[in-house]
């Protein structure tokens, strides 16, 4: 079974993605916080990280650039959901090295359609 990390600092959109993930099989790991995520993903290796931007302590751009960074985490697909969505925050994001970009509010059928095509890659 996959495990999808879910960094985001908002317990009602949390819900809803892990209630998306969820539906799909995949086990959840929930971080609210930059540092938290990056403590989650040593001690779990996920096979998909969801990443919010606006973050307690260090943005999720800095985070998704620190990820890809890395020998041991680098190929861990990143989706980036976030209210900031903007052309040039969708651009920077792919920049940082997110595998996809996605505004918030979440479409369902947009999420799941990503997730299984980055999972099942």
């Amino acid at each position: 079974m996959e495990t999808a990390l879910i960094v985001e600092d908002s317990p009602t959109q949390r819900g809803i993605l892990t209630g998306y993930l969820q539906e799909l099989g995949i086990n959840v790991v929930i971080a609210n916080s930059g540092e938290e995520a990056l403590v989650k993903i040593a001690a779990t290796q996920p096979d998909l990280i969801v990443l919010d931007v606006v973050l307690p302590g260090r943005s999720g751009f800095e985070i998704c650039r620190d990820l890809k960074n890395q020998e041991k985490t680098k190929k861990i697909p990143i989706i980036i959901c976030s209210t900031k969505d903007s052309e040039m925050d969708k651009f920077w994001g792919l920049k940082q090295g997110a595998n996809a970009y996605l505004a918030k509010p979440i479409d369902q059928e947009e999420f799941v359609r990503t997730v299984k095509q980055l999972i099942n890659g």
